[in-house]
């Protein structure tokens, strides 16, 4: 329970990942507007309450544009987070199917099979580095051949390449007779989920909120912000400026989670773990192709008495 509760104060007062170095110059420039309309009212005693405001201002910003602005951008997060999670099972289930389905008749089958279990880990990372807007490198060299790895640096969709290969080395071993027809049916569907699941990830990429909606949302929650003081200077005196930084520190940083999670597939503290999950996928993929060969060889050996 100490843990708990120790867990709980670290996240709480914890500085990086959250939203307070985006925020923290606005929220100071309200926060000093705050006490200069105090420090005016004060001294120069200028009419400056004005409480007519209080009904209307607040209703507009917190009830309808933030709570929109923060689910839109949620939505948008999640549904990236599902993609990649089909994603991960649908290659698992690929390497399964290939590394159990695809015969071995000649040393070279099982060389040309670990090459194409490797390039399903190079499609996550090929998307991965697409969707971030980076140059292949180094991270795909590994997973590949080298003419292979040159040859995706050249192209506009390297994810896209990827898969052709991987269903034109399927294609390979149907007409080698490696692969029946009903299994190179089934293997190929699961390319088509991955191939689906890059379109759904570059939907939500090239989607971005509307602009206008963007800047009317800005607009309206800085004119909220300096109306502030105005409304509580009469009753708060000196204390308007900190508690008008306070409000504006909810505000503004309702809005910046939404700028931050709306593309989930960046760098930030806050983005989805692409670099984990692909990490992940390549060590499910060294362990099953670590697998004896001799298990391997038993699985064929009864496929083959059940065509028999």
């Amino acid at each position: 329970m100490k843990i708990d509760k120790m867990e709980w104060f670290q996240i709480t007062f914890r500085y990086k990942g959250s939203v307070i170095p985006s925020i923290l110059f606005r929220v100071l420039c309200c926060g000093l507007f705050g006490f200069l309309i105090s420090l005016i009212y004060h001294y120069y005693k200028f009419p400056l309450a004005a409480k007519s405001l209080e009904s209307v201002v607040p209703s507009i910003v917190l009830g309808l544009l933030l709570v929109f602005r923060t689910n839109t951008a949620y939505e948008r997060f999640w549904e990236g987070r599902k993609c990649w999670g089909t994603l991960v099972n649908t290659v698992r289930n690929l390497a399964r199917q290939i590394w159990v389905s695809v015969e071995e008749n000649e040393p070279e089958d099982r060389t040309k099979k670990i090459a194409a279990l490797r390039l399903l880990v190079a499609f996550c990372v090929a998307t991965k580095l697409h969707l971030r807007g980076q140059l292949m490198n180094s991270e795909l060299e590994e997973l590949m051949s080298e003419d292979q790895y040159f040859k995706l640096k050249t192209m506009n969709n390297p994810p896209l390449e990827v898969a052709f290969w991987i269903a034109d080395y399927l294609q390979q071993q149907h007409d080698r007779d490696r692969l029946p027809i009903y299994q190179l049916t089934a293997i190929n569907n699961l390319v088509n989920i991955m191939v689906d699941m890059l379109g759904a990830c570059e939907r939500i990429l090239k989607t971005p909120i509307p602009l206008a909606y963007a800047i009317h949302l800005k607009q309206l929650l800085l004119i909220y912000c300096l109306l502030l003081p105005f409304q509580m200077v009469n009753n708060l005196g000196w204390g308007t400026g900190p508690i008008v930084g306070l409000i504006s520190f909810t505000l503004f940083g309702i809005e910046e989670i939404g700028i931050e999670i709306e593309n989930p597939f960046g760098h930030d503290p806050n983005d989805l773990p692409l670099d984990a999950i692909c990490a992940t996928m390549r060590r499910n993929i060294e362990d099953l192709i670590s697998l004896s060969p001799s298990v391997h060889s038993s699985v064929n050996d009864l496929k083959k008495i059940d065509r028999k």
